[in-house]
């Protein structure tokens, strides 16, 4: 079944009038906005840092309640993927106002066992993540993650409870084709995830295609001719994870795009995780399907037909209208949010 706006609109207002899948959402106890927890690989490429931009500068939408990193195999080591969070918080006028907290290093499979541990790898993603779900809303927390699942599967391994009070929207899979980037950093975690009553949706990326998020491309030339000055002007310079010194996150994205490597035909780059949190803005600017959901096995997707459980998955993204929103938000940032 596709979900239009209206329809995902009124199944989530239906949700949360009969209770179903969100808790008790008697108070909102964070104020306005969409609350979102943003969970990324944020030093893994540049996808992350313009999804976490727009995220935290997009006030009138989000309250981004928190960041939470994992390390992926690319970006190095968790303390890299903190650091690159905190970076595009300060460049964004935000410095010390949104807590980040660093998740699991290492994969599912090898923590899972640990979650009734006073530490563990991730515990402090984990913990918050837990903390923050149990807090009764108006609207369910949406916890986007753009990276592997593993600080998400952890949360609800820890306590399962928190199911019904969360929404899941990934960035990731080729979905139904195999292969991905952040699914196959942790298929443990994903299949875990799948295994839960957690309300899941999928923004696909579909590589080379024209229907997942891989088709949210930007050129290295638009960024150099749009980015450059643009964001709120910051006092303190903040130091860039290629070195040289930014008081603006669009300077800064001009430095990502200028170090980034592999390009698609020559000099594109797909915004991956800033269409999924588009998404979350405006859910008609791509498909949703309702899906029985799969399961991955020996890491080919194997269709569940007769699942009661069912998931969402987003395709067919509208470029045109996420890329200028997004444009929009970040042309329209003169001073920091806080003044």
């Amino acid at each position: 079944m596709k979900i239009t706006k209206n329809l995902f609109m009124g199944l989530l207002s239906a949700l949360v009038i009969n209770g179903c899948n969100i808790g008790n959402q008697a108070v909102d106890s964070t104020g306005s906005g969409i609350p979102v927890i943003f969970d990324t690989d944020a030093n893994n490429e540049l996808d992350d840092q313009h999804a976490l931009a727009y995220l935290v500068l997009d006030r009138q939408t989000f309250d981004v309640i928190g960041i939470t990193v994992n390390a992926t195999w690319g970006g190095g080591e968790i303390d890299a993927h903190y650091k690159e969070a905190e970076r595009i918080v300060n460049l964004c006028g935000l410095k010390g106002e949104i807590p980040i907290f660093k998740g699991a290093n290492g994969g599912f499979t090898a923590i899972m066992d640990h979650t009734g541990d006073a530490e563990f790898d991730g515990s402090d993603a984990v913990k918050f993540i837990i903390e923050e779900a149990r807090k009764k809303r108006k609207e369910p927390l949406v916890l986007l993650a753009v990276g592997k699942l593993t600080n998400v599967a952890l949360a609800l391994k820890k306590d399962p409870s928190i199911a019904d009070r969360i929404r899941v929207v990934w960035l990731g899979s080729n979905y139904p084709e195999p292969g991905e980037y952040n699914q196959d950093n942790d298929t443990a975690s994903m299949s875990y995830v799948l295994r839960t009553s957690v309300p899941f949706e999928m923004a696909t990326v579909r590589y080379g295609k024209s229907s997942g998020t891989a088709a949210v491309k930007v050129s290295r030339h638009e960024i150099y001719t749009r980015m450059p000055g643009l964001g709120p002007e910051v006092d303190e310079p903040v130091t860039g994870r290629h070195g040289d010194s930014f008081t603006c996150f669009g300077d800064y994205s001009v430095n990502l795009f200028r170090h980034i490597e592999h390009l698609e035909d020559g000099c594109y780059r797909s915004l991956f995780d800033m269409a999924a949190a588009a998404i979350v803005k405006d859910p008609s600017w791509a498909t949703g399907v309702e899906t029985p959901c799969p399961v991955l096995i020996d890491n080919k997707w194997v269709e569940q037909p007769d699942n009661k459980r069912s998931i969402i998955v987003w395709e067919d993204f509208l470029k045109k209208e996420i890329l200028a929103d997004f444009y929009s938000i970040i042309e329209n940032q003169i001073s920091p949010p806080n003044e």
